[in-house]
């Protein structure tokens, strides 16, 4: 699994520091999307067990989750670093243009994002989006913490 970026964000996981993961080999290619540079499979880096932990490490105690842009088409292997998350206390999203993912992946996840771009619906600060958030153990959909007042 290779990755393009890696960032702390502030935005995407409301009431979260997150260490943002940007997977690369998108398969969805939306129409109006920013990041093409992450449709090539090979494109960025190959992020390693070692690579990952060090930035977990490195941000710990600052960050509270993590947050995958991508990487359910690499599902066995997401799931791995989901898990070493968990285990040292981070909160886990994951980011994607699908409707659904596997269970295995789900049960991993504190908070969803779904839905494809679509340009003409806009994103999670759109009350007309297609995409949700969603917090996974309660399937309660959290769009409104996107919207400004």
């Amino acid at each position: 699994m290779n990755y393009k970026d890696i960032q702390i964000v502030f935005q995407e996981v409301p009431g979260q520091i997150s260490i943002c993961f940007t997977i690369t080999g998108c398969s969805l290619h939306c129409k109006g999307c920013h990041s093409k540079d992450l449709w090539k499979k090979s494109n960025g880096s190959y992020l390693s067990k070692e690579k990952y932990l060090n930035v977990l490490k490195k941000y710990q105690g600052f960050a509270t989750c993590v947050l995958f842009m991508g990487g359910e088409w690499h599902n066995d292997e997401l799931i791995d670093f989901l898990k070493i998350a968990k285990k040292i206390n981070y909160k886990t999203c994951l980011y994607t243009g699908e409707e659904e993912i596997k269970n295995s992946l789900l049960t991993e996840l504190t908070w969803l994002k779904t839905g494809a771009w679509n340009e003409n619906l806009g994103g999670l600060d759109s009350i007309r989006t297609n995409q949700k958030f969603i917090e996974v153990k309660t399937q309660k959909k959290l769009n409104h913490l996107f919207l400004k007042l």
